[in-house]
């Protein structure tokens, strides 16, 4: 795929935009102010796959103790501002790496202009984030609804708000909890300026239903080269958001993340219990960080051959199976020594390496 060329800009030592690898973020759901539990999520986050944190900053309290937690890890913090423009102040003093802020929400030109001289003199960029369901009335009575016009419309508001102050080290985020309408906001506003995008579908739901309206569209917009770092937003535990996100990038050919497995849906030709077979397999493979792609296969026909691209696998027979690497059969055994024989292999390739 060709990526769409934007600006670059830096999160602390994080590159967005410019032809850089796609950032992974997520949000903290920990109070702010509660730097032990704070600095925990955010080592797990980034243990996880996370490039780049968010937290909420609703008090002061939350922002001064921003600067312990940026003591405390490793990955580039963003300040999560709404509408107290001394809460932005007060994170830039504690080192935050960038601002999520609209310019417009945050009172007079003076008090703007207080903030953008502050992020200039300290090299921190600002997202601008448009939700579609708390666009301006105004732009409600203008389009009818929130549409991928009026979204853009907004972005482009608080943008020249930016540049009228000489400000350009800006990323964009248009979001929604409908994905056609997501999609096409984010191509609208790709075609309209080359500021680097942060994708996301906005309240997307628990597990289940986010992950798939994720994927969808942020799969879509991933796959059409647009998008320079983008959040899975889930109801839960944010580590789930991080390692969704590899996925995605995994299966776009985006970024090496961890194993792959290859499992087929089983049919009448199965005689193993191919799916318990693959969960212990899976369950297994999440303790490995190397880039190794299993195979857990119900028969000989869709076995060594469907597979013959992955480093190891298995083919079930009737209460057995094969042991098979790069589609060459290494040993037959029986069906309840298949998982143990086939990490027995995937430690072999892995020593290799």
């Amino acid at each position: 795929m060709i990526r769409k060329n934007t600006r670059a800009l830096k999160i602390g030592n994080i590159q967005i935009g410019g032809g850089a690898p796609i950032a992974v973020q997520s949000m903290t759901n920990t109070k702010t102010d509660d730097v032990v539990a704070s600095v925990a999520q955010i080592n797990a986050l980034a243990a996880a796959g996370c490039d780049i944190v968010r937290l909420a900053v609703p008090d002061m309290e939350a922002a001064h103790a921003l600067k312990q937690i940026k003591n405390k890890v490793n990955v580039p913090l963003i300040a999560d501002i709404h509408f107290d423009y001394r809460l932005a102040l007060a994170a830039m003093e504690s080192g935050i790496d960038a601002l999520r802020l609209n310019p417009g929400n945050i009172g007079d030109e003076d008090r703007v202009k207080t903030v953008v001289k502050e992020a200039k003199r300290r090299h921190i960029p600002i997202r601008i984030g448009v939700n579609a369901g708390s666009l301006d009335k105004v732009l409600l009575e203008k389009y009818g609804r929130a549409t991928p016009e009026a979204m853009v419309e907004s972005a482009m508001q608080h943008i020249k708000i930016l540049e009228k102050l000489d400000f350009y080290d800006t990323k964009i985020s248009l979001k929604a909890h409908d994905v056609p309408l997501t999609i096409a906001a984010y191509q609208l506003i790709s075609e309209t300026v080359d500021y680097p995008l942060h994708l996301g579908i906005t309240e997307a739901g628990t597990v289940n239903s986010g992950i798939i309206k994720s994927s969808v569209g942020i799969g879509a917009l991933l796959a059409q080269g647009i998008g320079d770092t983008f959040r899975i937003s889930l109801t839960g535990d944010p580590v789930v958001e991080v390692k969704v996100a590899n996925q995605i990038l995994k299966s776009l050919g985006l970024k090496e993340y961890g194993p792959t497995m290859i499992s087929c849906p089983t049919c009448g030709r199965c005689n193993i219990n191919l799916a318990e077979i693959a969960l212990q397999v899976e369950n297994k493979l999440s303790t490995i960080q190397k880039p190794i792609s299993v195979a857990v296969m119900g028969c000989v026909v869709n076995g060594p051959g469907e597979a013959r691209e992955a480093d190891v696998g298995i083919a079930g027979g009737k209460g057995e199976g094969l042991i098979f690497r790069k589609g060459q059969i290494i040993r037959k055994v029986p069906e309840h020594s298949l998982v143990n024989e086939l990490f027995s292999e995937i430690d072999n390739i892995l020593e290799e390496d």
